[in-house]
């Protein structure tokens, strides 16, 4: 490596966030910055660190997509046979996190997972495009496989069984919803002196408070 990382800097720029000037609820607020997320990075705004811990108690994170959210939470689909989908059957719970780099912001959720009712996997999973829809039944999330070939030739015998037919949706696939206990909001300033403004969940109400940087 030619160059110390140890030397990258940025200096992070960013409006004020007042605690005493946040919308009462975090999904109010979380929907205005998502809204300026996707003007900014249409692309990339909705992709999001899932953080889960195995039976173990190792954490474990990796880049998913939220695909909605509303004021029961945060929805994301996979393969529930994964290694995420086995994490949540033993610990039910999960952290999210958003970074949107153009706008100096970072989102922070914990709270317990659920799966999704069937009908909204049904939902979602009819509106994928046909290839994602077969990808779903292709690939067998996270067990070792010999090589690319393995899945050029799944691909290959799926096409020829679906052929002509609507893709149903797999049994082992479909959504999660994380139900926030906690929303953090993180706006970027210079001299690392950041806003931070979390919303607990308290016996049904949510409390805000500012945390230092």
């Amino acid at each position: 490596m030619t160059r110390d990382i140890a030397d990258i800097r940025r200096d992070y720029e960013g409006g004020s966030l007042d605690e005493g000037q946040v919308p009462n609820d975090p999904f109010t607020m979380f929907d205005e910055w998502f809204a300026l997320a996707l003007d900014t990075d249409p692309q990339d705004a909705n992709a999001m660190t899932l953080s889960t811990v195995d039976s173990q108690g190792l954490p474990h994170a990796r880049v998913v997509l939220l695909k909605g959210f509303d004021q029961n939470g945060m929805v994301f689909y996979t393969n529930y046979h994964s290694h995420k989908g086995s994490e949540l059957a033993n610990v039910p719970h999960a952290a999210l996190t958003f970074w949107w780099p153009k706008l100096a912001r970072q989102v922070r959720i914990e709270g317990r997972t659920e799966q999704v009712a069937e009908q909204e996997s049904d939902e979602y999973f009819a509106s994928r495009p046909r290839g994602s829809q077969l990808g779903a039944w292709i690939a067998t999330q996270s067990v070792v496989i010999p090589d690319r070939d393995w899945i050029e030739q799944r691909q290959r015998r799926f096409e020829k069984a679906y052929e002509g037919q609507d893709i149903p949706r797999p049994v082992h696939w479909g959504g999660y919803r994380v139900v926030p206990e906690m929303i953090e909001f993180w706006q970027g300033q210079p001299s690392r002196l950041h806003d931070r403004v979390r919303y607990g969940r308290r016996d049904g109400h949510w409390e805000v408070v500012r945390l230092a940087p």
